[in-house]
């Protein structure tokens, strides 16, 4: 609700970033989101069981049924996840994804008047908050940071969040959305069986904070073994409890100002400038912000 925060968990992209738009609409509808819209009772996600196997990292890797056997059942867990859905987080990436039709169907310039090429994360965000709200959802941008501990540095991060509450018997619902998804699990130097798990994630993220959760834990027990595969440091911000803090740790609910985020009325007007030769003339005086009044010479 607009004013209203609260505290609740998130490695940020910072307001340099752009998000750009690139292919058809098919492949931002469904590419992008990657979901399958089937709404079941088995939409949440609850019954994966994505502890780490009796094998911890690379030991036992050696065998290549086991290292085929292991892949293959990370392969399996994911693709569950990702292919089932509910009736609430369908319609909210319905709305998310109109919102981002919309940005790339227009020649946008963001309200924080910014030469950038593309659109700002930071006025993306605001603009499907914005969408998000006339829909009628509570929803709100949520700003994370986290300190630093033994285990991992600070961090801090953004995302939208929508709180549902439609359904009593269920209590309230906590739907997360996340811009850039798939890049926040990328690696350079990752092997192809783990590449190959990131390649299914959905650019852009709408759903439960359960289903959420268990990707994650899919994720980063990946990544763990990827790199002990490759013989390679896993840095503490690939750690499970550093990504889970993105979403799952201490942040702040803000509503942003009912204000448009992104400015679909063209280029922006340039103000006019002033030199040493047009300073003095009158009708320059407005345009450099200059005021004077008349005063009697006696």
């Amino acid at each position: 609700m607009p004013g209203a925060t609260a505290w609740i968990p998130v490695t940020s992209w910072s307001s340099d970033d752009t998000l750009k738009f690139s292919g058809d609409s098919e492949s931002l509808g469904d590419m992008v989101f990657g979901f399958m819209e089937e709404e079941s009772s088995q939409s949440s996600g609850d019954g994966f069981d994505c502890e780490d196997s009796g094998t911890d990292g690379g030991e036992g890797l050696d065998n290549v049924e086991r290292r085929k056997e292991f892949w293959e059942e990370q392969d399996g867990l994911l693709q569950a996840i990702l292919c089932r859905t509910s009736s609430i987080e369908s319609k909210i990436r319905r709305v998310t994804k109109d919102a981002l039709r919309e940005l790339k169907s227009n020649d946008t310039h963001c309200a924080c008047r910014r030469p950038v090429a593309g659109v700002c994360h930071n006025c993306v965000e605001k603009e499907i908050w914005s969408q998000l709200q006339t829909a009628g959802y509570n929803s709100a941008i949520c700003n994370s940071k986290w300190r630093s501990s033994p285990d991992i540095p600070p961090g801090e991060h953004s995302y939208v969040e929508v709180v549902d509450s439609s359904s009593g018997k269920k209590g309230e619902v906590r739907v997360v959305i996340e811009l850039n998804f798939r890049a926040e699990f990328e690696m350079a130097r990752a092997n192809a069986e783990y590449n190959r798990l990131v390649s299914r994630l959905p650019e852009v993220f709408v759903g439960k904070s359960e289903r959420l959760k268990a990707l994650i834990k899919i994720l980063c027990h990946a990544a763990k073994k990827c790199m002990k595969e490759k013989k390679m440091h896993m840095g503490p911000w690939r750690k499970h409890k550093y990504v889970q803090a993105k979403w799952f740790g201490t942040c702040e609910r803000v509503a942003p100002p009912p204000v448009s985020a992104i400015d679909f009325s063209g280029p922006l007007r340039k103000q006019p400038r002033s030199s040493f030769l047009t300073f003095d003339l009158p009708e320059n005086f407005p345009a450099a912000g200059l005021k004077f009044r008349a005063v009697e010479v006696v």
